[in-house]
C-alpha cells in the first residue's frame, strides 16, 4: 500500500487518487521498526488517531501537507509527546507543541515519532546517546552523522518524507551529507525556536530533513515568520536577494582530507560540476572559518551548552564525552564569554569581507 521514498506530493496524490486514507497510518506507523536507533518514541495508535481526528473534516485542498508524516528530533517539543534530548534523566511530557510544529500540523501534517540524536545536540557523529547510535541508511557500520542523526535516517530510508533536526555546528547538514539528503539550515531568527531544547541558544535553529530541495523549501515556507515568544525571531526584511547576484562560488583554499582519498575525489568532481554549469570557484582563505567553527567547541561559547546541559540534569547523568565537553567551562570565567562574542564578531565580519563579490 505504503512505498518508501515518497515526496510530499507522492503522499498527497496517493490521498487525493484514494490510493492510500488517513486511517491507513496507524497500520503504517505500527510496522515502523526501530532496528537502527532512529527512534526514541514512536506514535502510538491513540497519538495518530487524534492527529487524523483533527483533519478528517477537513478539506484536502486547503491542507498543503495533508496526511503527510513526519518526525520531529526528540529535543523539539511535541504535545503529548516525551521530550528527552537523548538525556532519559529530564524526560518531560510537552504540554503544548513548538511552535514550528504547530504551523506544520495546521498545514495538516502529522507527527509519527520523535527521532534519536546526539545528547543534547553535542556532537556531530550520532552515536553518543544511550538510546543506541543510529544506523547510516547506506551502511550501519558507518557513523550516521549528528546531532539529528535520527531525523535524517528516517527520511534517508522513506519513513517520512520530511523531518525536522536542529543545526548548531553542522547538525543538520552532515548526517544529511552522510545519508545522502537535503539538509536546510534557515537563517537564526527565520523559524521560531521556541519548544526547543537549546544547545547554544544565540545560535541555534530548527533545521529541515527533505528527500528534495522542492519539498525542503516547501516545508520551511510553512515554517516561517516571526514569533513574538522567540526574542531571537526577526521579520523577514523585504530587501533580500532573490538570486545571486555574481555566478561564484567560494571553496577553502585549505583543504583537509585526512588522507580520505575518495573524499578528495568527490569533492574535486563536485568543483567541476558546478564549472560545468557556468560558475566561477575562488580558493580563499578559510582559516578565519575554521577559527569561528573551532570556537564552538573549544572556547567560552562551549559554557552556554554547559548552561543549557546543567539546566536540565548533572554532568554525572549526562554521556561521558558530553560531560567532558561541557566541563571545559570550568576554564573560563565572565569575561572570557565576553571577549569570546567580540573575537566572534571580529571573524564575522572577516568571513563576511571574504564572501563578498
Amino acid at each position: 500500500m505504503l512505498k518508501n521514498l515518497w515526496t510530499i506530493q507522492d503522499w498527497k496524490t496517493a490521498y487525493q487518487n484514494g490510493q492510500i486514507h488517513l486511517a491507513d497510518l496507524i497500520g503504517y506507523v505500527a510496522e515502523i521498526k526501530n532496528d537502527d536507533h532512529a527512534w526514541i518514541e514512536i506514535s502510538s495508535n491513540e497519538q495518530i488517531q487524534a492527529q487524523i481526528d483533527v483533519l478528517k473534516d477537513q478539506n484536502i485542498a486547503d491542507l498543503p501537507l495533508y496526511g503527510v508524516p513526519f518526525a520531529v528530533k526528540d529535543n523539539i517539543d511535541v504535545a503529548g509527546f516525551h521530550t528527552t534530548a537523548a538525556c532519559k534523566e529530564i524526560q518531560y511530557l510537552a504540554n503544548q507543541d513548538a511552535t514550528v510544529v504547530a504551523k506544520l500540523k495546521k498545514a495538516g501534517a502529522i507527527v509519527v515519532g520523535k527521532t534519536n540524536l546526539d545528547q543534547f545536540a553535542t556532537g556531530l557523529v550520532g552515536v553518543r546517546s544511550p538510546y543506541g547510535a543510529v544506523k547510516n541508511s547506506f551502511n550501519p557500520e558507518y557513523i550516521s552523522g549528528g546531532s539529528s542523526s535520527g531525523s535524517s535516517v528516517v527520511v534517508a530510508n522513506g519513513i517520512v518524507p520530511f523531518s525536522l533536526g536542529t543545526d548548531t555546528a553542522g547538525s543538520g547538514r552532515v548526517p544529511a551529507g552522510h545519508n545522502n539528503i537535503v539538509g536546510l539550515k534557515p537563517t537564526k531568527g527565520w523559524f521560531s525556536t521556541t519548544g526547543l531544547i537549546p544547545a547554544c541558544r544565540t545560535i541555534d535553529v530548527i533545521s529541515i530533513f527533505a528527500l528534495h530541495i522542492d519539498d525542503a523549501w516547501t516545508v520551511a515556507s510553512l515554517m516561517q515568520g516571526y514569533d513574538e515568544t522567540d526574542e531571537y525571531s526577526r521579520i523577514h526584511p523585504a530587501n533580500v536577494p532573490t538570486q545571486f547576484s555574481k555566478r561564484k562560488i567560494a571553496i577553502p583554499a585549505q583543504l583537509e582530507f585526512y588522507g580520505d582519498i575518495e573524499s578528495e575525489k568527490a569533492f574535486l568532481v563536485a568543483v567541476e560540476r558546478v564549472q560545468k554549469l557556468g560558475y566561477e570557484v575562488e580558493s580563499i582563505d578559510f582559516s578565519a572559518f575554521n577559527e569561528l567553527a573551532a570556537a564552538l567547541y573549544n572556547d567560552a561559547w562551549v559554557a552556554e551548552r554547559t548552561v543549557a546541559v546543567e539546566r536540565m540534569t548533572t554532568r554525572e547523568k549526562a554521556h561521558p564525552v558530553i560531560a567532558q565537553i561541557i566541563a571545559q567551562a570550568d576554564n573560563f570565567k565572565a569575561t572570557d564569554a565576553l571577549q569570546a562574542e567580540y573575537n566572534r564578531a571580529v571573524l564575522a565580519r572577516k568571513i563576511n569581507l571574504a564572501l563578498q563579490p
